[in-house]
């Protein structure tokens, strides 16, 4: 399970190759992300039926297609620093007839509209690719495009790495990647790509960045392993 923002890594994962086979290879963790999407789902439940949302690393645009079809009247801008993915994300949208309420926009999060006129932002499996030196200014930036009320949805690769539990933990995260097609040397290193490559926050952190950021009470929705789901609101 992963998503992409404007870090090196992020650049060097969704390539076109990656992106063609991302949904076959996220389709075997099916029913992680259809109970995550359920859920983010049932926290926007109250959103006005004109609702505009800002999907950040929209990827295939899997966020956008749930809401699309549970609430016809909603509007999305999707944002993604790798042009394929968006590509996929386009003709995904465009088969499941849904394309005429989505604008597309290459790029990061600050290449989203500036304007503070969205009732929702959707960061799925995304953050862990922004470095922790640039989290903060990350969640910021989705904070000042919400509506006061707005909601702030994020779930992220998010454990204390240090912590007695990790080793448990992170057996369990490799029948995950081992599902998705890892190969016995990959997991091998899986660790050091945790550690190393990717930015993985503890929630404590997390949730300390999301409140610097201006969000007064996270609220942490769901789990499936070393991933966790935060919202929050403006």
């Amino acid at each position: 399970m992963t998503d992409d923002h404007h870090s090196a890594p992020a650049s060097r994962f969704f390539n076109r190759t990656m992106a063609e086979s991302y949904d076959e290879k996220n389709s075997k963790l099916s029913p992680i992300s259809d109970n995550m999407h359920f859920l983010v789902r049932l926290v926007l439940a109250d959103l006005p039926p004109q609702a505009r949302i800002l999907c950040v690393g929209v990827g295939t645009g899997a966020e956008i297609l749930s809401l699309a079809h549970a609430k016809e009247g909603w509007s999305f801008v999707g944002v993604d620093p790798s042009a394929e993915m968006l590509e996929v994300c386009r003709r995904r949208l465009e088969q499941a007839n849904v394309l005429d309420r989505c604008e597309l926009v290459h790029g990061h999060v600050d290449r989203a509209p500036r304007v503070a006129d969205f009732d929702a932002v959707l960061s799925i499996l995304v953050a862990h690719f922004v470095p922790r030196s640039d989290r903060s200014g990350f969640y910021r930036e989705i904070h000042d495009r919400l509506k006061p009320g707005g909601y702030f949805i994020s779930t992220e690769i998010c454990f204390d790495l240090g912590s007695a539990e990790f080793p448990e933990m992170l057996k369990n995260w490799e029948r995950v990647q081992a599902l998705m097609g890892a190969t016995p040397d990959s997991l091998q290193t899986l660790p050091d790509m945790l550690r190393d490559t990717l930015s993985v926050l503890s929630p404590d952190e997390t949730k300390d960045r999301l409140k610097t950021a201006g969000f007064a009470l996270p609220v942490p929705f769901f789990q499936a392993f070393l991933v966790r789901g935060f919202f929050a609101k403006k």
